[in-house]
């Protein structure tokens, strides 16, 4: 983060402390803790976003959102799986033979 940083002190329940330091690895528990409240952040400002839109348009269906949801997991889908262009020496690229034979 770019931003300047200050000191905060806060509390939190001891159990959720020692995960969030046992898990905060090299970076440290301050780089994981801002890490997790941008996120909230983001889910907060999602949440009044979506609220503003379904007072103006009206609420959306389970459908809609199921509709949506296929819609990204296909989208992640094909951006995880290797095309030929990605992986030529998985399809037999002339190249990689001449590489291995020698």
């Amino acid at each position: 983060m770019s931003d300047a940083t200050q000191k905060y002190s806060i509390s939190m329940p001891r159990a959720i402390a020692e995960a969030a330091r046992a898990r905060s690895g090299p970076s440290g528990l301050s780089a994981y803790v801002t890490a997790a409240v941008a996120r909230q952040i983001e889910r907060d400002n999602l949440n009044e976003l979506i609220a503003a839109a379904e007072a103006e348009i009206g609420p959306i269906s389970q459908e809609e959102i199921q509709a949506k949801g296929d819609i990204l997991l296909g989208v992640r889908r094909e951006q995880t799986i290797p095309t030929d262009s990605q992986h030529p020496s998985q399809h037999g690229d002339p190249a990689e033979s001449d590489r291995n034979a020698a």
